[in-house]
């Protein structure tokens, strides 16, 4: 009896929009491996010849502390990094492709209408929302970066220079571990920076009401320090510059939503 009863869970929960969904989602990938192959290796065969100039301007000197230095321990590490750069943006390309894809012909599917349906969900049409929201986006993910680049790394680098030369140790950074460091923290500001977009949207969207934000905004900012705390290092400060801009910039589109009265 158990055992039927789980079947029919089963198949209700394929049948169910999300079910077709996924489905959907997983034929489609079958069908476009290729083309997302063949996009990965453009990504990376365009993006391989510089790295080398990628490298060379995440250890430039003037960005590392006083007295540290960065070190390749194996023969092979500085092509690893380079290959690891170029598959990334491989996947970018992916990323880009398959979300172009989804505003453009994923929203005419019917279990994806059925399921906006069901959840009250308005998704604009392609067009001029979507450039304005693409522009956004992308101004945010920049802004992201240049924080991580220009305030949030210098500032974390040379503290923990200092902590460690302050009892005696010599601070020499393998190069994919320092490359690891400076790209993850990028990274997570790059995401941490589209939450006013992600805010804005979600409320005008009837996704979310702003007065159900407002009242679990603790739980954001708890959410905010967590993804801080996965993407930064161990401390307090690392934890706390990661965190911040995402819980100034949550609250921030808070109160445009609320001028805008949506």
């Amino acid at each position: 009896m158990a055992e039927d009863s789980l079947v029919q869970t089963v198949e209700k929960l394929l049948e169910s929009p999300g079910g077709l969904i996924l489905a959907q989602l997983r034929e489609h990938l079958r069908t476009m491996l290729k083309v997302y192959l063949a996009i990965f290796c453009l990504g990376f065969l365009l993006a391989f010849p510089i790295t080398r100039l990628v490298v060379e301007f995440l250890i430039a000197q003037h960005r590392l502390p006083d007295g540290a230095s960065i070190i390749v321990v194996t023969p092979v590490e500085f092509l690893m990094i380079q290959l690891r750069i170029a598959s990334s943006f491989g996947l970018a390309l992916i990323v880009i492709f398959a979300i172009i894809q989804l505003l453009t012909k994923g929203r005419h599917h019917p279990a994806i209408q059925q399921r906006l349906s069901e959840l009250e969900i308005q998704i604009p049409k392609p067009g001029l929302n979507v450039l304005v929201v693409a522009f956004f986006s992308i101004t945010l993910m920049v802004l992201g970066v240049w924080y991580s680049c220009e305030i949030l790394t210098p500032l974390l680098l040379d503290y923990l220079s200092k902590d460690a030369q302050e009892v005696g140790l010599a601070t020499e950074w393998r190069l994919s571990g320092y490359i690891g460091f400076v790209v993850n923290l990028a990274l997570a500001s790059a995401i941490g920076f589209q939450t006013p977009l992600i805010t804005l949207m979600a409320i005008r969207l009837n996704v979310v009401e702003r007065a159900l934000l407002s009242t679990y905004r603790r739980h954001i900012w708890f959410a905010a320090f967590v993804f801080g705390a996965l993407l930064s290092p161990p401390d307090p400060l690392s934890l706390f510059l990661v965190a911040i801009p995402v819980i100034v910039t949550f609250e921030a589109s808070l109160s445009v939503s609320r001028l805008l009265r949506w």
